[in-house]
């Protein structure tokens, strides 16, 4: 969880001692982040492991930072699949709208690559002047990014991608609906927004994903969008979808036979179709 220099000052605890205390209590209070890994993964059939983001001050001690390069920030949720690893702003230069999404301190090189990067869209009419405004940024400014399954994550995350098919996402959605009470947005370019989305204001999120995401990551094929879940509400907003995947089955399996009677000729009840599935 991000700390600002404010709060670390009236702490006056080392990162280390900070993220252990959170651990802790996290792991008191709280079931385990594998275990909410597995109730997402079994109960949504998800064929990719939710991946945690985390922000931080600093690398935390044991975790490494990651070696090679990305083209995109965005990138960064695909190794993140397989591996927990921290990132600092320089790994994420070459994309200079992943810079601004997460508010991260940008180099030269990057702000140039921005600016070219906004005229070009402006050009051809994808990002108006007027619609920069409207693309979500991190309120706080993070010296790192850690990465990884949330089933091994080393910290509290404070954002959970789940990488779903239309399917998935109906029970997602009904999830936020009884959570939030409202439906979350669909949002377009850029993917990486909806991280600060959900961070922000602390609620569900799906984007659609943006042409640069969907040409970076392999994972993102035309049937997967990606949904955003703020670490804050993952244990209950799990315990919601793990109830209603189990309805969404029963259910289905009543319309299912519902409708083989009523293409049979029948006029079944509800009571009809429900003795049907004993």
């Amino acid at each position: 969880m991000y700390i600002t220099p404010r709060e670390r000052g009236k702490r006056n605890a080392h990162l280390r001692v900070s993220i252990f205390v959170l651990e802790r209590v996290y792991d008191e209070s709280m079931p385990s982040y594998a275990s909410l890994a597995q109730t997402l993964t079994d109960s949504l059939h998800l064929e990719r492991p939710p991946v945690a983001v985390c922000f931080a001050d600093a690398v935390p001690s044991g975790v490494k930072q990651f070696t090679g390069t990305v083209p995109a920030g965005c990138r960064f949720w695909q190794e993140a699949q397989s591996q927990v690893f921290a990132t600092v702003p320089s790994h994420h230069d070459l994309c200079g709208i992943g810079i601004y999404t997460h508010n991260l301190e940008a180099s030269p090189a990057a702000q140039k690559d921005l600016g070219d990067a906004l005229k070009v869209f402006a050009d051809l009419g994808y990002v108006r002047e007027q619609d920069i405004p409207m693309i979500p940024v991190l309120k706080n400014r993070p010296q790192a990014v850690i990465y990884g399954p949330l089933s091994q994550v080393p910290l509290p995350p404070d954002v959970v991608l789940l990488f779903v098919n239309a399917d998935q996402t109906l029970v997602l959605s009904e999830a936020s609906q009884q959570l939030e009470g409202g439906l979350p947005p669909a949002m377009g370019r850029p993917a990486c927004a909806v991280v600060p989305q959900a961070l922000n204001n602390n609620q569900t999120a799906l984007s659609l994903g943006c042409c640069g995401a969907r040409a970076y990551l392999d994972i993102l094929t035309p049937g997967v969008a990606v949904y955003a879940i703020p670490g804050k509400k993952l244990e209950a907003f799990t315990e919601r979808v793990a109830a209603l995947a189990k309805a969404n089955a029963v259910l289905t399996s009543f319309h299912a036979l519902r409708r083989k009677a009523v293409e049979a000729g029948g006029h079944p009840s509800v009571q009809e179709s429900l003795a049907a599935m004993s």
